[in-house]
């Protein structure tokens, strides 16, 4: 033990206040609506960083601090914050039995929309709070995030929260972790009372009752006593299993259960952090965050059993010049600077904010850091620890620090900052791709400037938001992850950049073709006096296989149209093309040949030859029997089973044909081809049909024709494209 705290001591700078081993970097993720918000500002009102709690449905709490969160009272972008906490013994008489931990927290979104904050949140955390509600248990997207924690091997302890609700089932929700999410969940402490008549809750690991004051309104009053008489049987059942849960991964426990002996405090707590640590274990605890009771045992927890930086495995990168080669970042302030920008965020006063994780090393307000991905060094101006939405600027950050930078250029989310002698590059966080988009233009010539700087920030700050022009409608597409995320990007313009815009669904971009062989001519000839203009072209169309593309051809013999003049109707018919006859759509598909034409010695040039060959392209399709060609896309929709009719249903109702149906591990993959015209809106449907628990992805696939029932809403809805073309 001398030998592991002498080791544990040097990697500390002198100058640093806490220690790593005093310093916690915990998420509080969840789904939508169980509590992470609440649970946070408790936490705060606790650790004496508040003075006055705040509720979401107020929208004065801390961490929910832009406009948009506060009127609707959900998280949207992660908030961090750091706050102290010393363990105590009883809530009155207020017995120090330890040394205060820094902890810094990041309050994740709960809703889908904005599962980016939660995917690089979850990518620099030690640890995590996974917050589960009493009623509910396990939701969809406490799936969601749990898979997060899983992939970039977060230790996590669960809370289930809401124990003061009609219908709150702690055994039930315990249960649900353990079917829904494959977690080894073991409570370390049991509900006294529940709904109306929850009182505190018994601590199983120390065989303490912990009973809050019912006339304390705001929870800081509680006693450490005996356990209750008629729990002492239950308790007693519920720690034999939280040990014979701890000895079946832990051989220490095991030795002790083996012998008979009676398994001491502090040898089970150990027991409990090292399984924590190696996410073999999930302790769970509960309370009401909303009545503020049990949230003094769960900072309790997250001291005792999640992660220091110095109880996870060192962070690991790849070397900037030979990506083959792995480099460890053990967790040490005098090592070389070491650090992955997570986040990026305008703020109005300060300017651009990234959000950074320290591995190793410090990093001082002046210092030059080194960005390997773009090989260029910066000045470091500023350095800020972040509380919510209020900056504090320091000297110095260590390893296992949260902090933001000011001022720095041409930084994007998962880059690597680091010293210039150590050139390493850590893994990024990964980001699903945009489900959703819409087509959006300014309202007056004023704001489209104004739009597209603004654009490019809400870009930059959000990996899962893309916006690009559609080069084939000239339509300005905003892509997302949901329809609540472009709302709120529609939003944030308004607001933070004064763009008003309008919105609506993209255009489909339709393709066109011809069905028969047919002939054209097309002849442009002028004369006003003086040297006039004459250009002539006969063409033969058919049909390509599908797929095959655009061919054209000239099979013009015997000089008919000089071979200077043979480039300019290629032309003529490429533009034809391009424009389509129908609707303005581009066609695909089909076979052109130039057969015959004429020429004048004088009047005939290059642009009466381009304008012969649009005429006869025209010409030759018009009695083609030209199509409309759609977009199909393949879909797959991977869904519990119990869902799988509602979907295949909905499917068929958007024109769907569905390909096969697969059972895989409790869940049912549909491959299915859609039209994409009919898949506007899916990702909300899909959710709604399935209650948020299934998902589905969609890549182009090929063109079909439109059906005819349909073929006539679609041309009047192009007329004026078409007359433009």
């Amino acid at each position: 033990m001398e030998a592991a705290a002498v080791t544990k001591k040097s990697v500390n700078s002198p100058s640093r206040q806490y220690p790593m081993e005093r310093t916690r970097n915990i998420g509080i993720a969840a789904h939508i609506d169980a509590g992470k918000t609440t649970t946070t500002e408790r936490i705060l009102f606790y650790a004496g960083l508040i003075h006055k709690m705040g509720d979401v449905d107020d929208g004065n709490t801390v961490t929910d601090w832009m406009e948009q969160e506060r009127e609707r009272g959900i998280t949207i972008t992660s908030a961090a914050t750091t706050c102290y906490w010393t363990q105590k013994e009883d809530g009155i008489a207020k017995t120090f039995v330890g040394i205060a931990h820094r902890i810094n927290i990041i309050d994740t979104p709960g809703h889908v929309d904005f599962t980016a904050e939660v995917e690089r949140s979850m990518r620099v955390l030690d640890g995590a709070v996974a917050v589960f509600c009493a009623v509910a248990g396990v939701q969809p997207q406490s799936e969601t995030v749990w898979r997060q924690a899983t992939k970039y091997k977060v230790p996590r302890i669960a809370f289930v929260n809401k124990m003061d609700r009609t219908g709150a089932n702690f055994d039930r929700a315990v249960d649900d972790m353990r079917k829904k999410l494959g977690a080894y969940a073991y409570p370390i402490n049991i509900p006294i009372g529940k709904e109306d008549f929850l009182k505190g809750v018994v601590d199983l690991v120390s065989q303490k009752a912990i009973i809050y004051d019912e006339t304390d309104a705001v929870g800081l009053k509680y006693s450490v006593v005996e356990i209750p008489e008629e729990m002492k049987e239950q308790a007693a059942q519920a720690r034999e299993e939280l040990i014979e849960a701890v000895s079946n991964k832990d051989d220490t426990i095991a030795e002790l259960v083996i012998e008979g002996k009676e398994v001491p405090v502090d040898v089970l707590k150990a027991a409990i952090r090292r399984l924590t640590c190696k996410i073999e274990l999930i302790p769970v605890i509960c309370g009401s965050a909303f009545k503020k009771k049990g949230v003094q045992p769960l900072l309790d927890a997250v001291i005792d059993y999640l992660p220091s930086p110095l109880d996870i495995p060192p962070a690991t990168g790849h070397d900037a010049d030979d990506l083959t080669q792995r480099i460890d970042v053990p967790s040490d302030d005098n090592a070389k600077f070491c650090s992955l920008a997570f986040k990026l965020w305008t703020d109005p006063f300060v300017g651009k904010l990234i959000f950074f994780r320290v591995y190793s090393g410090q990093l001082k307000k002046g210092d030059t850091i080194y960005n390997p991905r773009t090989r260029k060094r910066e000045r470091v101006s500023r350095v800020m620890m972040i509380q919510a939405d209020k900056r504090i600027d320091v000297e110095t950050t260590y390893a296992g620090d949260i902090a933001a930078l000011v001022g720095l250029r041409n930084i994007t989310t998962g880059d690597t900052l680091c010293d210039e002698s150590f050139e390493i590059m850590l893994e990024p966080p990964t980001f699903p791709e945009p489900v959703i988009s819409m087509a959006v233009e300014p309202k007056t010539k004023q704001d489209r400037e104004k739009m597209s700087e603004g654009l490019q920030r809400l870009a930059e700050e959000d990996p899962t938001f893309r916006c690009f022009t559609n080069e084939e409608t000239g339509q300005l597409i905003i892509a997302g992850m949901g329809e609540l995320h472009l709302e709120i990007i529609r939003d944030r313009l308004q607001r933070e950049f004064k763009v008003e815009a309008n919105a609506g669904a993209p255009q489909i971009a339709y393709r066109e073709t011809i069905t028969k062989s047919a002939e054209g001519e097309g002849k442009f000839i002028r004369q006003s006096g003086g040297r006039g203009q004459y250009g002539h072209a006969c063409i033969t169309l058919e049909p390509n296989p599908r797929g095959k593309g655009v061919e054209v051809e000239s099979k013009v013999v015997g000089g008919a149209i000089p071979k200077e003049f043979i480039g300019p109707v290629i032309d003529g018919i490429n533009e034809a093309i391009k424009g389509g006859v129908l609707a303005g759509f581009q066609m695909v598909d089909l076979k052109v040949a130039i057969v015959d034409g004429s020429f004048h010695e004088v009047d005939s040039n290059e642009l009466a030859f381009k304008m012969a060959g649009i005429f006869a392209m025209k010409d030759a399709v018009k009695k083609a029997n030209p199509i409309l060609l759609e977009p199909i896309m393949k879909v797959e929709c991977t869904t519990p089973d119990e869902y799988q009719g509602d979907l295949l249903g909905d499917l068929n109702r958007r024109r769907g044909k569905i390909q096969s149906i697969e059972a895989k591990n409790n869940s049912t993959s549909l491959n299915a081809e859609v039209p994409l015209a009919e898949m506007f809106g899916y990702s909300t449907a899909i959710r709604s049909l399935s209650k948020g628990r299934a998902s589905y992805s969609m890549e182009p696939l090929c063109f079909e024709p439109v059906p005819s029932s349909i073929v006539t809403a679609i041309l009047d809805a192009n007329k004026p494209k078409a007359a433009r073309t």
